[in-house]
């Protein structure tokens, strides 16, 4: 264990962010869609205006990633792919790592062999948070440089790269905006972590158990499925105020869109309803669905690869 499941976790990690990519970016792009209606509403009940504003527009995954593709074509499908595999490198190799250690060393104690489903949750979210908490500049720049190309023309930010873009923020907003919207990575990772690893551990565990099927590709794949959709379940909620937190645009000496996480759910719901926070729900689904499956496969690949090192 130890060294061993973080290189094990970070390998898996990275094939997975990278290969649903597109996914993520596609996600990122609906949970934005009706957010210039949602900032308008300081405007509105400043002006004593009725507090009603029109309904936006909203587009399904295929309609997003279309509309993407013949405005800036098919290579901004991998917008942000830089950031994906730094974040990936950051936050799911310790999430994953810390898991395996947690989980090793819990057992350990337990008598009845296999760990309990409530020491896995705990395993998940303790991992999760630390991750989160390391990992959280890298998913502020991939944020950003997968919701660029939603801004007019002017006012793109046109990061270079992930270095570029945590630099530029660093310089321009200071170093402590790199960590901006933590406490919602921080909280979203816990409910993934936990409902993701300890649920395909879980899974994995009743199937063999009852005879169902043998350890082999059939069930990493149908396990880590079901465990991708209780992960989309659980963080959706959380994981669209943290993409529009962190893709907020503050200007000098004006007031941020939003003063926190709380204000920018309450501003959400009452502009857009509360089913706003399961927006991008669908291509959620889309991406943690194959991109566990991926994530899972890959690990119990990689694990029998390095089984004796």
């Amino acid at each position: 264990m130890g060294i061993k499941g973080f290189v094990e976790g970070g390998i898996a990690s990275v094939i997975a962010g990278c290969s649903t990519h597109p996914l993520d970016l596609i996600k990122v792009q609906m949970q934005l869609q009706g957010e210039t209606q949602v900032h308008n509403l300081n405007s509105t009940f400043s002006n004593n205006a009725p507090r009603t504003l029109p309904q936006p527009s909203r587009l399904g995954p295929i309609a997003t990633g279309v509309k993407l593709v013949k405005q800036e074509g098919v290579a901004a499908l991998f917008s942000g792919v830089s950031a994906t595999v730094l974040r990936q490198t950051l936050y799911s190799t310790t999430r994953m790592g810390l898991y395996d250690i947690f989980k090793t060393k819990w057992s350990d104690t337990n008598s009845g062999g296999n760990l309990p489903l409530t020491r896995k949750i705990a395993a998940g979210l303790i991992a999760g948070g630390i991750g989160a908490a390391v990992g959280n500049p890298a998913d502020l720049a991939m944020v950003r440089m997968q919701a660029d190309g939603r801004l007019p023309p002017t006012q793109r930010r046109n990061y270079k790269s992930v270095v570029d873009a945590i630099r530029t923020m660093a310089k321009d907003e200071g170093v402590t905006s790199l960590w901006r919207g933590s406490s919602l990575t921080v909280i979203r990772a816990m409910l993934v972590t936990a409902s993701q690893l300890a649920s395909y551990d879980q899974f994995k565990e009743m199937i063999l158990e009852k005879g169902i099927m043998l350890d082999g590709l059939g069930t990493h794949v149908t396990t880590s499925f079901g465990a991708g959709l209780v992960a989309a379940v659980a963080s959706n909620p959380v994981d669209v105020i943290k993409t529009r937190v962190m893709n907020m645009k503050v200007e000098p000496g004006a007031a941020p869109p939003y003063s926190g996480a709380l204000d920018c759910a309450l501003k959400t719901i009452h502009v857009e309803g509360p089913m706003a926070l399961y927006k991008g729900f669908i291509p959620t689904i889309c991406r943690q669905g194959p991109f566990t499956v991926v994530l899972f496969v890959t690990l119990e690949q990689v694990r029998k690869l390095l089984k004796d090192f």
